[in-house]
């Protein structure tokens, strides 16, 4: 049986005050666990300090995971980013429900190869399909290439105004929440590329979609 195995990093965890990232990096782990449990199947579990392993059941619900962490960095204003693997592969052993430890098979062990090629790479995101699916893992990834570039243009001073837009995507709202004109928030929404974001976010859910609709059959 081929499972969804979820792995993640800290970029340059080393520069960081250790026990403020490590609090954080808690907060944003039980926050997932505890926002997407229906679709967990082994929870988000820190394994060496600055790395999480998850088990998710299907592909669209570990996207969803990913952006979700990405979106949740953003709104809580944290000051560290996430390498991700997501990676379609079997596991041998009884899956742990409770815990993502103890398991072995040759889709957490690719998995945990993948994660460290990556880290000699720019790119934050991989997804490893099954061979068979290797059309659709090739746009997924470059989809994510995109996402990756607006969400890394932007910086942690201006999670506050994102979140604001998040919230609600009309730009009067946001001018009255941070008490400035219209127009300068209508222009801070654009700078921002927030719709250009958006589109990205949703090619990524469409093309997830139709891998588990169309290719995954």
């Amino acid at each position: 049986m081929y499972y969804a195995i979820l792995m993640a990093d800290i970029l340059k965890s080393g520069e960081k005050d250790a026990n403020k990232l490590m609090l954080e990096f808690r907060k944003t782990v039980k926050y997932i666990n505890e926002n997407c449990k229906s679709c967990i199947i082994s929870p988000l579990t820190i394994t060496l300090g600055d790395e999480f392993q998850a088990v998710i059941d299907n592909v669209q619900n570990a996207v969803t995971v990913i952006i979700k962490l990405e979106e949740y960095i953003i709104t809580e204003e944290l000051n560290f980013k996430l390498r991700y693997v997501l990676n379609i592969g079997t596991i041998k052993t009884e899956i742990n429900r409770e815990i993502a430890h103890e398991m072995l098979g040759e889709g957490l062990t690719d998995a945990r190869k993948a994660l460290n090629i990556l880290k000699k790479s720019k790119s934050r995101f991989l997804i490893k399909l099954r061979n068979e699916d290797k059309r659709i893992e090739k746009i997924l990834n470059d989809a994510f290439k995109i996402f990756q570039f607006y969400i890394d243009s932007w910086k942690v001073k201006e999670y506050s105004t994102i979140r604001e837009f998040f919230l609600n995507d009309d730009y009067k709202v946001v001018a009255d929440k941070f008490g400035i004109n219209q127009s300068t928030a209508w222009r801070r929404r654009k700078s921002l590329n927030l719709e250009e974001f958006e589109a990205v976010k949703q090619i990524v859910n469409y093309l997830v979609y139709l891998y588990e609709h169309d290719f995954n059959k």
